[in-house]
């Protein structure tokens, strides 16, 4: 049998958008037989509220574009370099970088689970209620310049500025050309001391201006990326090596 009150309480609540309140006959059954109309009613708004933020940590872990999910519980401390200890990895999942708009640059060969850690980390940001952007490099750069070719490069730097945590993955493999380097160099310009960048990479900064075309541009870019940055020699075992043989 239908219950009026009932089809009127679900109307209400889908009209003021608060979903959770449907479920009050959940709370009152579970609830202790003195608990207040107060009480009650803070035991639904705090449900209300335990929705909401649960539905933006999703929205946000969906935005920030990962190629998949990684977390620390997975990661192999034990195949660190030795000079980077699990108690700096877990400063760093506090997030407080991000509030401090500091960087974190990742240097090292493949398969040693640069990507895996700032995976882990960016998840760790959105759970914490920041926003981030996860890019491959070279797919970004191309990004930059087609939105420049179609007058829409300003909307996406903006989003890109927005970020909390950029993280630029797998800035090695290819190289840039003037125009790509100079969009890339103006993103991470635009974040330097405003917001936090992560990226990983193959090669010592020596090596960038194999990367870019411009020597001078190369020096600036790295001023500015390690300006208030952590930076983690990630040449220990082989993380993706072992990570087979255990397969």
């Amino acid at each position: 049998m239908i219950d009026p009150t009932n089809e009127q309480i679900n109307l209400y609540a889908k009209q003021l958008r608060l979903p959770t309140f449907t479920e009050y006959d959940d709370v009152i059954r579970q609830a202790n037989l003195d608990l207040s109309y107060g009480g009650f009613l803070m035991e639904m708004m705090c449900r209300e509220l335990e929705h909401r933020q649960e539905k933006q940590m999703k929205k946000r872990l969906e935005s920030a574009g990962f190629p998949f999910k990684k977390t620390l519980d997975e990661f192999q401390m034990d195949h660190l370099n030795p000079s980077i200890s699990p108690s700096f990895i877990s400063e760093l999942a506090s997030c407080d970088f991000i509030k401090k708009h500091q960087n974190i640059i990742m240097i090292g060969p493949p398969g040693r689970g640069k990507t895996h850690l700032s995976i882990a980390l960016g998840m760790k940001a959105c759970r914490a209620g920041f926003k981030v952007l996860f890019k491959n490099a070279a797919a970004l750069s191309t990004q930059l310049v087609e939105a420049q070719d179609t007058y829409k490069l300003e909307k996406l730097q903006k989003s890109l500025a927005r970020a909390d945590l950029l993280i630029l993955d797998e800035l090695s493999y290819i190289s840039f050309n003037r125009h790509q380097s100079e969009l890339l160099f103006q993103v991470i310009s635009d974040r330097s001391e405003k917001k936090s960048t992560i990226v990983t990479t193959n090669l010592p900064f020596s090596k960038w201006t194999d990367l870019f075309e411009n020597d001078t541009m190369v020096n600036a870019l790295v001023d500015r990326l390690t300006f208030h940055s952590h930076i983690l020699d990630m040449n220990g075992v082989s993380y993706r090596l072992e990570q087979s043989k255990n397969n």
